[in-house]
Protein backbone atom coordinates (compact mmCIF):
# COMPACT_ATOMS: atom_id res chain seq x y z
CA UNK A 1 0.00 0.00 0.00
CA UNK A 2 2.93 2.28 0.69
CA UNK A 3 4.30 2.02 -2.57
CA UNK A 4 1.17 2.01 -3.97
CA UNK A 5 0.77 5.55 -2.62
CA UNK A 6 4.38 6.48 -3.47
CA UNK A 7 4.05 5.87 -7.35
CA UNK A 8 0.38 7.74 -7.23
CA UNK A 9 1.96 10.43 -5.70
CA UNK A 10 5.65 10.80 -7.92
CA UNK A 11 2.95 10.67 -10.96
CA UNK A 12 0.36 13.42 -9.60
CA UNK A 13 3.96 15.82 -8.66
CA UNK A 14 5.43 15.04 -11.99
CA UNK A 15 2.46 15.77 -13.51
CA UNK A 16 2.24 19.28 -12.04
CA UNK A 17 5.82 19.75 -12.60
CA UNK A 18 5.76 19.30 -16.69
CA UNK A 19 2.51 20.64 -16.64
CA UNK A 20 3.74 24.18 -15.22
CA UNK A 21 6.79 23.67 -16.67
CA UNK A 22 5.19 23.27 -20.46
CA UNK A 23 3.16 26.73 -19.52
CA UNK A 24 6.25 28.51 -18.53
CA UNK A 25 8.12 27.19 -22.04
CA UNK A 26 4.89 28.58 -24.18
CA UNK A 27 5.32 32.27 -22.70
CA UNK A 28 8.64 32.25 -22.73
CA UNK A 29 8.01 31.12 -26.82
CA UNK A 30 4.96 33.08 -27.02
CA UNK A 31 7.31 36.14 -25.57
CA UNK A 32 9.78 35.57 -28.34
CA UNK A 33 7.66 35.40 -31.02
CA UNK A 34 6.52 38.97 -30.21
CA UNK A 35 9.54 40.33 -29.32
CA UNK A 36 11.58 42.22 -31.86
CA UNK A 37 13.55 41.34 -33.86
CA UNK A 38 11.16 39.05 -36.07
CA UNK A 39 13.13 36.74 -38.67
CA UNK A 40 10.06 36.69 -41.24
CA UNK A 41 11.91 34.22 -43.18
CA UNK A 42 12.28 31.33 -40.65
CA UNK A 43 8.30 32.13 -40.25
CA UNK A 44 8.04 31.92 -44.17
CA UNK A 45 9.58 28.64 -44.29
CA UNK A 46 8.03 26.55 -41.63
CA UNK A 47 4.77 27.84 -42.82
CA UNK A 48 5.57 26.02 -45.99
CA UNK A 49 6.77 22.91 -44.12
CA UNK A 50 3.45 23.05 -42.31
CA UNK A 51 0.74 24.50 -44.23
CA UNK A 52 1.61 24.60 -47.76
CA UNK A 53 2.96 20.58 -47.69
CA UNK A 54 -0.33 19.57 -45.92
CA UNK A 55 -2.66 21.36 -48.42
CA UNK A 56 -3.26 17.93 -50.40
CA UNK A 57 -3.34 15.46 -47.27
CA UNK A 58 -6.35 17.91 -46.10
CA UNK A 59 -7.92 18.12 -49.64
CA UNK A 60 -8.36 14.45 -50.21
CA UNK A 61 -9.10 13.43 -46.36
CA UNK A 62 -11.84 16.44 -45.74
CA UNK A 63 -13.41 15.43 -49.86
CA UNK A 64 -13.59 11.87 -48.73
CA UNK A 65 -14.82 12.51 -45.57
CA UNK A 66 -17.74 14.69 -46.85
CA UNK A 67 -18.66 11.90 -49.64
CA UNK A 68 -18.95 9.31 -47.29
CA UNK A 69 -20.99 11.70 -44.76
CA UNK A 70 -23.51 12.40 -47.40
CA UNK A 71 -23.75 8.53 -48.60
CA UNK A 72 -24.31 7.48 -44.94
CA UNK A 73 -27.05 10.11 -44.02
CA UNK A 74 -28.42 9.84 -47.17
CA UNK A 75 -29.06 6.50 -46.43
CA UNK A 76 -30.38 7.13 -42.40
CA UNK A 77 -32.70 10.15 -43.32
CA UNK A 78 -34.44 8.34 -46.65
CA UNK A 79 -36.58 6.32 -43.64
CA UNK A 80 -37.83 9.41 -42.33
CA UNK A 81 -38.31 11.10 -46.14
CA UNK A 82 -35.86 14.02 -45.03
CA UNK A 83 -32.86 13.32 -47.55
CA UNK A 84 -32.99 17.34 -47.72
CA UNK A 85 -31.64 17.81 -44.95
CA UNK A 86 -28.74 15.75 -45.95
CA UNK A 87 -27.06 18.71 -47.47
CA UNK A 88 -27.69 21.42 -43.92
CA UNK A 89 -26.49 18.82 -41.35
CA UNK A 90 -23.44 17.63 -43.80
CA UNK A 91 -22.28 21.13 -44.03
CA UNK A 92 -22.47 22.29 -40.29
CA UNK A 93 -21.22 19.19 -38.85
CA UNK A 94 -18.39 19.90 -41.25
CA UNK A 95 -17.84 23.64 -40.33
CA UNK A 96 -18.04 23.24 -36.76
CA UNK A 97 -16.21 19.72 -36.26
CA UNK A 98 -14.80 17.75 -38.95
CA UNK A 99 -13.26 20.64 -41.21
CA UNK A 100 -10.90 21.87 -37.52
CA UNK A 101 -10.80 18.61 -35.79
CA UNK A 102 -9.86 16.58 -38.78
CA UNK A 103 -7.37 18.93 -40.14
CA UNK A 104 -5.80 19.50 -36.92
CA UNK A 105 -5.37 15.60 -36.24
CA UNK A 106 -3.53 14.78 -39.56
CA UNK A 107 -1.93 17.47 -39.76
CA UNK A 108 -0.86 17.35 -35.70
CA UNK A 109 0.55 13.92 -36.38
CA UNK A 110 2.64 14.69 -39.74
CA UNK A 111 4.05 18.18 -38.26
CA UNK A 112 4.11 17.54 -34.26
CA UNK A 113 6.18 14.32 -35.21
CA UNK A 114 8.33 16.45 -37.83
CA UNK A 115 9.38 19.34 -35.38
CA UNK A 116 10.35 16.89 -32.19
CA UNK A 117 12.20 15.03 -34.38
CA UNK A 118 14.39 18.07 -35.66
CA UNK A 119 14.54 19.36 -32.42
CA UNK A 120 15.15 16.24 -30.89
CA UNK A 121 17.58 15.39 -33.62
CA UNK A 122 19.61 19.08 -32.49
CA UNK A 123 18.94 18.58 -28.94
CA UNK A 124 20.90 15.04 -28.69
CA UNK A 125 23.43 16.06 -30.88
CA UNK A 126 24.34 19.41 -29.00
CA UNK A 127 23.70 21.86 -31.34
CA UNK A 128 20.97 23.79 -29.09
CA UNK A 129 23.91 24.26 -26.91
CA UNK A 130 26.48 25.76 -29.30
CA UNK A 131 23.38 27.97 -30.37
CA UNK A 132 23.41 28.68 -26.72
CA UNK A 133 27.03 29.38 -26.54
CA UNK A 134 26.65 31.66 -29.16
CA UNK A 135 24.61 34.16 -27.75
CA UNK A 136 21.46 33.37 -29.30
CA UNK A 137 18.36 32.20 -27.81
CA UNK A 138 17.43 28.63 -29.07
CA UNK A 139 13.79 29.45 -28.21
CA UNK A 140 13.63 32.47 -30.69
CA UNK A 141 15.62 30.81 -33.29
CA UNK A 142 13.54 27.21 -33.38
CA UNK A 143 10.43 27.61 -31.31
CA UNK A 144 8.67 31.06 -31.98
CA UNK A 145 9.09 30.66 -35.96
CA UNK A 146 7.16 26.87 -35.78
CA UNK A 147 4.43 28.78 -33.15
CA UNK A 148 3.70 31.22 -34.93
CA UNK A 149 3.75 29.50 -38.27
CA UNK A 150 1.20 26.93 -36.58
CA UNK A 151 -1.16 29.70 -35.51
CA UNK A 152 -0.92 31.14 -38.96
CA UNK A 153 -1.45 27.74 -41.13
CA UNK A 154 -4.35 25.63 -38.91
CA UNK A 155 -6.70 28.34 -39.61
CA UNK A 156 -6.05 28.51 -43.28
CA UNK A 157 -5.73 24.42 -43.75
CA UNK A 158 -9.17 24.37 -41.66
CA UNK A 159 -10.78 26.66 -44.51
CA UNK A 160 -9.45 24.34 -46.97
CA UNK A 161 -10.63 21.67 -45.63
CA UNK A 162 -14.00 22.71 -45.06
CA UNK A 163 -14.28 23.35 -49.08
CA UNK A 164 -13.35 20.45 -49.86
CA UNK A 165 -15.46 18.62 -47.90
CA UNK A 166 -18.55 20.50 -48.79
CA UNK A 167 -17.27 20.12 -52.21
CA UNK A 168 -16.84 16.47 -52.21
CA UNK A 169 -20.70 16.22 -50.29
CA UNK A 170 -22.02 18.63 -52.84
CA UNK A 171 -20.27 16.15 -55.53
CA UNK A 172 -21.95 12.96 -53.99
CA UNK A 173 -25.48 14.48 -53.28
CA UNK A 174 -25.70 14.87 -57.47
CA UNK A 175 -24.37 11.76 -57.78
CA UNK A 176 -26.80 10.02 -55.52
CA UNK A 177 -29.28 12.31 -54.48
CA UNK A 178 -29.65 14.32 -57.85
CA UNK A 179 -29.40 17.29 -55.73
CA UNK A 180 -27.40 20.39 -57.87
CA UNK A 181 -25.28 22.20 -56.65
CA UNK A 182 -27.23 25.79 -56.72
CA UNK A 183 -29.99 23.40 -54.87
CA UNK A 184 -27.45 22.22 -52.13
CA UNK A 185 -26.15 25.70 -51.22
CA UNK A 186 -29.71 27.35 -51.18
CA UNK A 187 -30.85 24.90 -48.61
CA UNK A 188 -28.05 25.19 -46.23
CA UNK A 189 -28.19 29.12 -46.02
CA UNK A 190 -30.62 29.13 -43.64
CA UNK A 191 -28.95 26.31 -41.30
CA UNK A 192 -25.07 27.91 -41.61
CA UNK A 193 -24.18 30.80 -40.04
CA UNK A 194 -21.04 33.04 -40.11
CA UNK A 195 -20.89 32.02 -36.32
CA UNK A 196 -20.24 28.70 -37.53
CA UNK A 197 -17.67 28.86 -39.65
CA UNK A 198 -15.61 31.35 -37.11
CA UNK A 199 -16.31 29.24 -34.65
CA UNK A 200 -14.63 26.56 -36.44
CA UNK A 201 -11.30 28.66 -37.25
CA UNK A 202 -11.09 30.03 -33.46
CA UNK A 203 -10.60 26.38 -32.18
CA UNK A 204 -7.89 25.92 -35.10
CA UNK A 205 -5.79 28.18 -32.98
CA UNK A 206 -5.68 26.26 -29.83
CA UNK A 207 -4.88 23.23 -31.81
CA UNK A 208 -2.34 24.78 -33.84
CA UNK A 209 -0.58 26.31 -30.19
CA UNK A 210 -1.05 22.72 -29.21
CA UNK A 211 0.92 20.66 -31.38
CA UNK A 212 3.87 23.57 -32.01
CA UNK A 213 4.29 23.31 -28.23
CA UNK A 214 4.13 19.97 -27.69
CA UNK A 215 6.54 18.94 -30.60
CA UNK A 216 9.28 21.74 -29.69
CA UNK A 217 8.67 21.03 -25.80
CA UNK A 218 9.09 17.44 -25.94
CA UNK A 219 12.07 17.90 -28.59
CA UNK A 220 13.86 20.07 -26.12
CA UNK A 221 13.59 17.52 -23.53
CA UNK A 222 14.53 14.55 -25.57
CA UNK A 223 17.75 12.54 -24.94
CA UNK A 224 19.33 9.28 -24.84
CA UNK A 225 20.71 9.68 -28.68
CA UNK A 226 18.21 8.63 -31.60
CA UNK A 227 16.45 5.73 -29.49
CA UNK A 228 15.59 8.99 -27.21
CA UNK A 229 14.28 10.64 -30.31
CA UNK A 230 12.23 8.11 -31.87
CA UNK A 231 10.55 8.01 -28.10
CA UNK A 232 10.40 11.79 -28.41
CA UNK A 233 8.30 11.59 -31.59
CA UNK A 234 5.95 8.99 -30.34
CA UNK A 235 4.96 10.86 -27.04
CA UNK A 236 4.71 14.04 -29.00
CA UNK A 237 2.13 12.49 -31.43
CA UNK A 238 0.38 10.87 -28.70
CA UNK A 239 0.09 14.01 -26.69
CA UNK A 240 -0.26 16.14 -28.88
CA UNK A 241 -3.66 14.60 -30.65
CA UNK A 242 -5.04 13.90 -27.52
CA UNK A 243 -5.22 17.19 -26.20
CA UNK A 244 -6.63 18.34 -29.27
CA UNK A 245 -9.10 16.10 -28.84
CA UNK A 246 -9.83 17.29 -24.86
CA UNK A 247 -9.52 21.17 -25.82
CA UNK A 248 -12.15 20.07 -28.85
CA UNK A 249 -14.51 19.52 -26.15
CA UNK A 250 -13.79 22.23 -23.60
CA UNK A 251 -14.18 24.61 -26.88
CA UNK A 252 -16.99 23.58 -27.93
CA UNK A 253 -19.30 23.28 -24.80
CA UNK A 254 -17.87 26.94 -24.57
CA UNK A 255 -19.06 27.49 -27.98
CA UNK A 256 -22.67 25.95 -26.90
CA UNK A 257 -22.71 28.51 -24.13
CA UNK A 258 -21.53 32.02 -25.52
CA UNK A 259 -22.58 31.89 -29.30
CA UNK A 260 -24.63 29.08 -30.71
CA UNK A 261 -27.49 29.77 -27.56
Amino acid sequence: MINFIQTVGRVCLNFVYVTGDSFLFFWEALVAALTPPYDYRLVVQQMYEIGYKSISIVIVSAAAIGMVMVVQMAWGFAWFGATGLVGPMVTLAFVRELGPVVTSLLVGGRVGSGITAEIGSMKVTEQIDAIKTLGADPIKKLVAPRLLASIISFPLLAVVSNFAGIGGSMLISKIDLNVGPALFIASIRGWVGVDDFITGIIKTLFFGVIVAITGCYVGMKAEGGTQGVGKATTKTVVVALLLIIIFDFILSKLFVLTVYE
